[in-house]
């Protein structure tokens, strides 16, 4: 049996036979010198983390161009750290799901280390405390998803936890957001080292997002005489503490049963996933689609990975909101919902089902190339056409993508006017253009309508 650690992963044979790629560098090494000499930490230590950006620091180790590796780090869901991670020496292993049916597998070993980042749990907080007081720490990412940024609840009032931590201070941590402002201080209080904070949550403006709830933990800080104004002038300067907007796009679903059954049949062990006390259902393998974007506002005050190496747009801030526009009001986002809407209502359990659908395909290529394009926003650095033609022709029909309509379709209300709104003023604002004259975007509105009434089609 192949066993997916670092004492399993010597036998390369055998691992070559089962046409699974290991990682090209040193492990033991590469973990050493990240202990050594950090430069990354990441919060968030989900899907869209072990089969994406830790692969982009994969790509960089196996180039050579970098030497040190990711820590992750989990304010939620500790088990994931506890059975997922550390079992397997904190590898995953990353299976792309091909169009054609096949399966592209790797081994994904750039994490060095994982820590449960909870009060409960001191010696892993004290560890990540010793990490942000390194001057060669360099950035710190996020894959929280954007409730992981919230302070408030819908009505606008901070969360009870929240305003305990406001109260508590550093020393007494619940929230993700001021758990990092108190390993900011840390930082602080060792030097002041600049330091980038880079959402890569899937959220316009995510850089923004975690900005703003940084600095209004260090205003209730700073009232409640717990900080210093030296520090909160600190935070404040960006020359000091970045929040680069970045834009990721890939879609790694829920580990799926085929994948899980293919793995054990090529004699890879103890792939079966778990679901946690915090109901989140993983595995020690990722699946996902191949195609995948990340765009990052390049503002790193401390030097940064050379991440265009590993296939990364590293640009302004412009061009970064620019990207974010194309995917969520043109190319991508206004596909998904239309087609998971009518998925529910005519019965469809899969995403790619619906693309053999001629009229359900033939509505998203409408709402795309015939309403879309004429108004979409060109980022410069991807063609929006090409863009749009590689969702409708590659990632959307993609059989082996176990996405469904009913995940997609959760939250529509929160989403139309974004994926939909847009395009609609764009066209009221150009005199060449009759918003009376949209179609199509008007019917995945009347199917979102038809979805409320929960009549089944």
């Amino acid at each position: 049996m192949l066993h997916l650690n670092h004492e399993g992963i010597k036998n390369r044979a055998a691992w070559a036979a089962a046409d699974i790629t290991l990682p090209d560098y040193d492990w033991s090494n590469m973990c050493a010198a990240t202990k050594e000499t950090p430069t990354w930490v990441h919060f968030g230590a989900g899907n869209i983390f072990r089969g994406f950006i830790a692969g982009l620091e994969q790509s960089l180790l196996n180039q050579g161009l970098a030497k040190t590796g990711i820590i992750a780090a989990d304010t939620f869901d500790y088990e994931i750290i506890d059975k997922i991670y550390d079992p397997f020496d904190n590898m995953t292993l990353m299976v792309s799901l091909l169009p054609d049916g096949s399966l592209k597998k790797e081994v994904i070993a750039s994490i060095a280390r994982g820590y449960r980042a909870g009060a409960a749990y001191s010696d892993d907080l004290a560890a990540l405390k010793e990490i942000f007081r390194n001057p060669s720490l360099q950035m710190v990412s996020f894959t929280i998803t954007e409730k992981g940024y919230a302070l408030t609840n819908i009505k606008g009032e901070f969360f009870p936890f929240v305003e305990a931590d406001f109260v508590n201070g550093p020393a007494k941590c619940s929230h993700a957001m001021s758990l990092l402002t108190s390993l900011l201080l840390e930082r602080y209080n060792a030097g002041g080292k600049p330091l980038a904070c880079v959402s890569m949550d899937n959220c316009s403006h995510n850089g923004e997002k975690l900005r703003a709830s940084v600095m209004t933990v260090v205003e209730k800080w700073l009232a409640n005489g717990l900080i210093s104004q030296d520090f909160a002038d600190w935070v404040r300067n960006e020359e000091n503490v970045s929040f680069p907007w970045s834009m990721i796009d890939k879609i790694t679903p829920r580990p799926a049963a085929v994948v899980e059954k293919a793995l054990t049949e090529a004699g890879v062990a103890n792939m079966t996933p778990i679901i946690t006390s915090e109901n989140t259902f993983i595995a020690p393998f990722v699946n996902a689609e191949e195609p995948q974007y990340l765009v990052i506002e390049d503002r790193f005050p401390n030097g940064r990975p050379p991440l265009e190496k590993a296939g990364v747009y590293m640009t302004d801030r412009d061009t970064v909101n620019n990207t974010e526009k194309m995917k969520v009001t043109t190319c991508l986002n206004p596909l998904h919902t239309a087609l998971a809407v009518y998925g529910c209502l005519l019965g469809y359990s899969t995403i790619a089902e619906e693309m053999n659908d001629p009229q359900l395909k033939a509505l998203v290529e409408k709402i795309g190339y015939t309403e879309g394009l004429p108004v979409v926003v060109d980022p410069k650095i991807l063609s929006p056409k090409a863009f749009l033609k590689e969702v409708l022709e590659k990632r959307l029909p993609n059989p082996f993508m176990p996405d469904t309509p009913q995940r997609i379709a959760t939250d529509t209300s929160q989403k139309v006017g974004i994926r939909y709104g847009e395009t609609i003023k764009s066209y009221a604002a150009r005199p060449d253009l009759d918003p009376a004259s949209l179609t199509y975007i008007p019917l995945a509105i009347a199917g979102w309508l038809r979805y409320l009434l929960a009549v089944d089609d």
